[in-house]
This record gives C-alpha cells, sequence and structure tokens, in this order.
C-alpha cells in the first residue's frame, strides 16, 4: 500500500516512517509538513492511505480532507484526544495518539486495504454543519441532484456534497452506479425490486423501501445490465 505521512512535525514524521520500517507492505511515498502541501501530494501520488495530523498550521487535518475530491483511508495522527470522537465519526480507519504504540499502529493497519482503483471514485469527506464523515460510495444506496450540489443518502443521513451530479458521474464505477434520470443515480447494488411502469419507464424499490423512477429512456439499460 502507498502511503502518505502529514504532520508538520519533523520528528513525528521520522519516528513515524521509523515504525513503518517494520511493515513492508506500506510504502510511504510522501510526506507534507501542512495541508497546502499536501493536496499537491496527494493528488500527485494518489496513496491508498495517509497518516494524517489534525492540528496544523493554516489548515486543519479535516480542513483538509474537506478540499480532497478522493479521499484516501485515513489514519488520524496527533497528541488530542479531544478529537478522537469527531475522528471515527468521519470513519478514519483509526486514531493514534502520539507516541505512537508499535502494536496500536500494527492494528491500525490491519484495517488498511488497497484501493480497487485508482480511477474510479471509491469514498469522499462531507461536511453538514458540525457533523462531518468519510462516506464510502459503496454504502450511498441514492445520489441526487440539487443544482450544483448532490445530496447523498445512506444510513438515515441526507447531507449535501459541494459538486454536481455530473460531475461524480464521471468519476463512479459503472457497474455500481447507474443514472436512473435526469436527477438521481442508484446504486444497483441496493435495488431489491423493479416493476413496470407508464410508457415503458420503470420503477425500482431499494433497500430500505426508496423508490426510484427509472426514465424511458434508461430503463432499456437497466434491464439489460440486470440481464433481465
Amino acid at each position: 500500500m502507498k502511503a502518505v505521512i502529514i504532520d508538520d512535525e519533523r520528528l513525528a514524521r521520522v519516528e513515524l516512517r521509523r515504525l513503518l520500517a517494520e511493515h513492508p507492505e506500506v510504502q510511504v511515498a510522501g510526506e507534507a509538513r501542512g495541508g497546502e502541501e499536501a493536496l499537491d501530494v496527494i493528488a500527485g501520488l494518489s496513496p491508498d492511505l495517509i497518516f494524517l495530523d489534525i492540528q496544523m498550521p493554516g489548515m486543519t487535518g479535516f480542513q483538509l480532507l474537506e478540499r480532497l475530491e478522493d479521499v484516501p483511508q485515513v489514519i488520524f495522527t496527533t497528541g488530542y484526544d479531544e478529537y478522537a470522537i469527531k475522528a471515527f465519526e468521519v470513519n478514519a480507519l483509526d486514531y493514534l495518539m502520539k507516541p505512537i504504540a508499535p502494536a496500536r499502529l500494527a492494528a491500525a493497519l490491519a484495517r488498511a486495504r488497497p484501493r480497487q482503483s485508482k480511477s474510479r471514485l471509491e469514498q469522499v469527506f462531507v461536511r453538514d454543519g458540525e457533523k462531518c464523515w468519510i462516506v464510502r460510495l459503496a454504502d450511498v444506496f441514492l445520489m441526487e441532484s440539487e443544482g450544483n450540489y448532490t445530496r447523498l443518502c445512506f444510513g438515515s443521513d441526507r447531507p449535501l456534497i459541494r459538486r454536481s451530479l455530473n460531475a461524480l458521474e464521471e468519476q463512479l464505477d459503472p457497474a455500481i452506479s447507474f443514472r436512473a434520470n435526469r436527477k438521481q443515480i442508484v446504486n444497483l447494488k441496493w435495488v431489491q425490486a423493479m416493476a413496470a411502469g407508464a410508457g415503458g419507464a420503470l420503477a425500482v424499490t431499494l433497500r430500505g423501501g426508496r423508490e426510484v423512477e427509472i426514465s424511458r429512456r434508461a430503463a432499456a439499460r437497466l434491464r439489460e445490465v440486470m440481464s433481465l
């Protein structure tokens, strides 16, 4: 797995590199001393995993995540335990307190996985007021267009993301994400039932009961995709 260390403290970066030397499955491909530098490093390397400090000059770790289009897996590394709850709310792999214990690092790395595809969007960072998440798109059952924003539907949450539905669609896996109509994209893995609609259209029912209308133009393609 390709990893990037993001921390404004040089000694912290050196120590983490030393600890990671015991894990040959992790390749430290780059470092960054702050948020702005990290944006360039991440864009250039497309890492599977980032080790992210939270309190950094100029930009916090959470603010950095908000600026990323495609969010890698995240392990937070920090000396401030007050951020632990928030870190887990955003679906981080783990939250490691400095000085980092080798056993805790090993446990965190055991949950990390190489990205399946560097060309497809797998997860995004979403902020809604005081709440924020790293959302795996496999967990999003429906995306709905709201102008230049998109509403992500997962669990009981419905936050908006600052990207248009068209822009998101270009980065999604077409084997999973299906453009149902002008306003909605459904996750095919969440489709529970389908029924014929008027004029050649279809209606699909997603797990949880949400119904989505498939336009007549898209219906024939959906039947083909679902082998009906």
